[in-house]
């Protein structure tokens, strides 16, 4: 199911009344909102995917309409799914879009991969 636009659009008018989006990536049939080179919202299907201080986790965790985001049956701290359910309006889509901001000024940056340079070799014709 791809992602939903009109709540993308919901999120993009969010985020960028108080941050500048330096990027905007499709990923995992969603579509992610980059702050400063870091992830920070992410809308997928009918709910978004935040990065938010882990040690928030408690707290957040128990709130309706939230979930941990898991790997491989490994909860990953500090990255939740919230349903748009709880999303309905501009109160609580603020509520959400705003702790990924928050977090995002002091989250280190995924170490970037660095492409290997693959050497050509050429080899002269012999007469």
């Amino acid at each position: 199911m791809p992602y939903s636009e009109k709540l993308a659009a919901r999120v993009r008018e969010r985020i960028t009344q108080t941050h500048k989006i330096s990027e905007e990536k499709e990923i995992f049939k969603g579509l992610c909102f980059m702050v400063d080179d870091k992830m920070c919202v992410a809308v997928h299907t009918d709910e978004i995917m935040i990065r938010i201080n882990p040690a928030l986790d408690e707290t957040v965790r128990e709130m309706p309409g939230c979930k941990p985001m898991k790997m491989k049956e490994k909860i990953l701290k500090g990255y939740y799914y919230v349903s748009d359910d709880v999303l309905k309006t501009k109160k609580q889509l603020e509520y959400w879009v705003n702790l990924a901001p928050e977090f995002n000024k002091i989250a280190k940056a995924s170490k970037k991969k660095i492409k290997k340079k693959t050497a050509t070799v050429t080899t002269a014709k012999k007469k």
